[in-house]
């Protein structure tokens, strides 16, 4: 009878098992991408409840797969609607009248997209630490203990992410 109720994720008993195990791993996986704690939760709840959806379709032994899979498809969903927002939110600002040089506004949006360049040839890690630091202002012990990676792997990782900033940035 337990071997049962282990192979049916329907059961509540099983799914609240595979929800102690995963939920936090998944959370702070998500929570890489993200960078916020609070999307990265609700998205960590919506995979499960896609997960109790499907429980017939699922394998008990494929359900931190499955979990993953559909973590990662939500999350990219977000940034996709995050990107739309962030272009709306430049396009209206655009349009409101500025009293800056047309030169200087010219010169910004430039940078802007030099460094928005930049930014999108670095290996996504490098990214995410790099981002972390310079703009959500963490340390790099508050970054390696998210990443759950050793300070001097955050370190190498700022260090890389430099480098190639600088050069990418020399060629443009």
């Amino acid at each position: 009878m337990k071997e049962r109720s282990l192979n049916n994720i329907c059961e509540e008993r099983t799914f609240s098992n595979l929800y102690d195990q995963y939920a936090d791993e998944v959370n702070n996986y998500l929570y890489y991408k993200f960078g916020y704690q609070v999307e990265a939760a609700e998205t960590v709840q919506q995979a499960f409840i896609k997960l109790w959806k499907n429980c017939k379709k699922v394998d008990p032994y494929h359900a931190r797969a499955f979990l993953y899979k559909v973590a990662n498809n939500l999350s990219l969903n977000v940034i996709k609607h995050e990107k739309i927002k962030l272009r709306y939110a430049k396009e209206s600002h655009k349009r409101t009248a500025t009293h800056e040089d047309p030169a200087f506004e010219m010169e910004t949006d430039e940078f802007k997209d030099k460094l928005e360049t930049a930014l999108a040839t670095l290996k996504p890690k490098q990214r995410t630490t790099f981002l972390m630091h310079r703009i959500d202002g963490k340390s790099y012990k508050e970054i390696a203990e998210a990443e759950q990676i050793s300070v001097k792997a955050v370190e190498k990782r700022m260090h890389q992410a430099l480098v190639q900033l600088r050069e990418t940035i020399k060629n443009i």
